[in-house]
């Protein structure tokens, strides 16, 4: 059986799908969802495995596309996405996979456009962790290891009163890490896009994902890469509303 796939709906118009990233949930895109949502219908949803939706005991990211496929025929057959860092590589491979995607949106694309592989496997190291019952280091390993975040910060987080959520959510770290693979660019996926593609890079964020997006936009037939200067890595709807807007409605 299927698992329940929690969404809110909000406005009227040509329907847009917001996907979002590692430890987020459907109330992270509530308020994009509501600068969209004058001109569109929009849907914002829990992931599999946290917020109000259910799971399943396997994972792999094609059951993630299928619950995205699910959201698309839930608004009529076809449907904008918006994908946010590791959402939006979820994104990335829904539209290869050939889900009803006239438009693709993709923001911070956590993926290299070139260099060397991971050199480990972050997904089964994950796994290991959360099996072994320690959420918390899970938690810690996704903020160092594959995010980069500095051992100072991650260490004030430790008392943060954000921690506990974070941790119920330390098994989806493994989804995600599994969803961005070897963290290069799959140009074979890429070139699988026929949606015309907008790759927004956030001007203060990570420098690579400002080449991802350009590398992506020149590969795909009809792609496009936009930084936004001063835009940091976080779903601010008065830095992304418009530019999507104008996206969606060309």
């Amino acid at each position: 059986m299927k698992p329940l796939i929690a969404f809110d709906r909000l406005g009227d118009g040509p329907p847009v799908i917001l996907v979002v990233g590692a430890f987020n949930t459907r109330e992270t895109g509530a308020p994009l969802a509501e600068a969209l949502a004058h001109k569109h219908t929009v849907l914002t949803y829990d992931r599999r495995g946290r917020g109000d939706s259910g799971d399943s005991a396997s994972y792999s990211v094609e059951r993630e596309i299928e619950d995205l496929d699910r959201l698309i025929q839930e608004v009529g057959g076809k449907a904008a996405v918006f994908g946010f860092s590791s959402g939006a590589a979820l994104a990335l491979a829904a539209a290869a996979h050939g889900l009803a995607i006239p438009r693709l949106a993709l923001f911070d694309l956590p993926l290299r456009a070139g260099g060397p592989a991971n050199p480990v496997d972050h997904a089964a190291a994950l796994d290991a962790l959360v099996r072994a019952g320690r959420r918390g280091d899970a938690v810690e390993y996704f903020q160092g290891r594959m995010v980069g975040m500095p051992e100072a910060v991650i260490a004030q987080q430790r008392h943060a009163p954000f921690r506990a959520a974070l941790e119920a959510m330390a098994h989806t770290l493994v989804y995600e890490a599994t969803v961005l693979g070897d963290g290069l660019l799959p140009m074979d996926r890429v070139r699988a896009v026929r949606a015309p593609t907008l790759a927004i890079a956030a001007g203060k964020g990570p420098p690579f994902m400002r080449e991802t997006a350009e590398v992506l936009a020149r590969a795909l037939p009809d792609g496009r890469a936009r930084v936004l200067e001063q835009a940091t890595h976080d779903l601010v709807p008065e830095v992304l509303a418009p530019p999507l807007l104008e996206f969606f409605a060309a």
